[in-house]
């Protein structure tokens, strides 16, 4: 049954498979099944255009589809690689960077090189010199979880 479907199809299978993938691609997103598509698409413009030449036989079909798959993945690479630029919020997933510089209060007396500060609505693991509970001090940097704290001046 399915061999006798893609005999049917003849050239139409490369377009069919080019818009399966393109169709994979809005559901599993992730930029890649595109450029197979848009290959695999390619293809099927070519099988159209060569359907009834002897030389277009299914192995030359499926050696262009693989060298336009890789082309067109490295060129999708250089055009997004291209569009990416900086962005506007660098430290919009890094909530422990955004806070280098505040200063609070400590929530829990740091011993032994750790303790806790309340900063906004969380309260934060910290580690700097022993320090008593109640001592302000200065955010210097963001180590994972942990805040990496000073004495205020």
């Amino acid at each position: 049954m399915i061999a006798s479907a893609f005999a049917e199809l003849g050239p139409w299978n490369w377009m069919v498979l080019g818009f399966l993938l393109l169709a994979a691609e809005i559901v599993l997103p992730g930029v890649f099944l595109l450029w197979i598509g848009i290959a695999a698409i390619l293809v099927g413009t070519l099988s159209l255009q060569f359907w009834g030449y002897a030389f277009w036989s299914w192995q030359v079909q499926v050696l262009v589809f693989l060298v336009l798959a890789v082309a067109s993945a490295y060129v999708g690479k250089k055009l997004m690689a291209a569009t990416q630029g900086d962005s506007d919020e660098p430290l919009l997933n890094r909530r422990g960077e955004q806070l280098v510089g505040r200063t609070a209060t400590l929530h829990e007396a740091i011993t032994e090189g750790h303790g806790r500060i309340r900063l906004d609505d969380t309260t934060w693991r910290v580690t700097g010199p022993d320090l008593p509970t109640g001592t302000r001090v200065r955010v210097v940097a963001a180590d994972g979880g942990n805040l990496v704290v000073e004495t205020a001046n």
